[in-house]
This record gives structure tokens, C-alpha cells and sequence, in this order.
């Protein structure tokens, strides 16, 4: 048997931007990127804690050091500017992966800087 799990998350980043008229995805910071584990075409779900709206889209890279967190295309109507999200990344895990799971939470202050980084939930 498998089971869906958190596998990683971005929380309370501030949206830098929405951008209606790109192709579409989330840009997010390298740095983040990293710290949290997220790959470059990965599905995601947005959680937006200013409007409750949720969806999902695939991360495009961003500059390192920019701490930008940008919504293009067809998801850059369900943010504004300011608004606070949760990245939310999932992945299949067996019985035997599970003994040793642990998903990785990066929580951002209002500047997109990393305050914390934990290895659970």
C-alpha cells in the first residue's frame, strides 16, 4: 500500500507578484526552493490564508536572494499582491518509507526570509 503525504511546504509567503500575462505557474526564490526540497516543474497546491482560494500549479525557478513569490497565468487571479500562501508539495510514500518519514516545513517571515526550518509537522 501507498500513502499520499505532506512532503514539503513553504509557509506564510508573501505574494511579490501576479502576473496574468505569463504562461502560467508559481515562481519561487531558489533559496526556497532549496530549503524546502521543491524541484524546478513540481505540482504544488496554493493556499491562499487571505481568501481561502486553493490550487494547484508547477513551480518555475526564480532568483536566488529575490525571495519573490510570483503567481502567473491563470492562477494570478486567485492572489493579490501581499497575500499571504502556504506552498504545499505531497508525495506517494510505502509502509517502509513511512518509518522514517519526515516532511520538511520552511516557515517564512513577512520579508520572505527563512525564520525556521522543520523536519515535522
Amino acid at each position: 500500500m501507498t500513502i499520499e503525504m505532506l512532503y514539503s511546504k513553504i509557509h506564510r509567503a508573501t505574494v511579490t507578484d501576479a502576473n496574468l500575462n505569463y504562461v502560467g505557474s508559481i515562481t519561487i526564490d531558489e533559496e526556497l526552493l532549496e530549503a524546502a526540497k521543491m524541484r524546478i516543474g513540481q505540482k504544488v497546491e496554493i493556499l491562499n490564508i487571505n481568501n481561502g482560494e486553493r490550487f494547484s500549479t508547477y513551480i518555475i525557478l526564480g532568483e536566488r536572494g529575490k525571495r519573490d513569490i510570483c503567481l502567473n497565468g491563470a492562477a494570478a487571479r486567485k492572489v493579490h499582491k501581499g497575500d499571504k500562501v502556504i506552498i504545499v508539495a505531497y508525495a506517494t510514500y510505502n509502509e517502509k518509507e513511512l518509518e522514517t518519514y519526515k516532511p520538511k516545513v520552511v516557515l517564512l517571515n513577512e520579508d520572505n526570509d527563512i525564520d525556521e526550518i522543520l523536519d515535522e509537522i
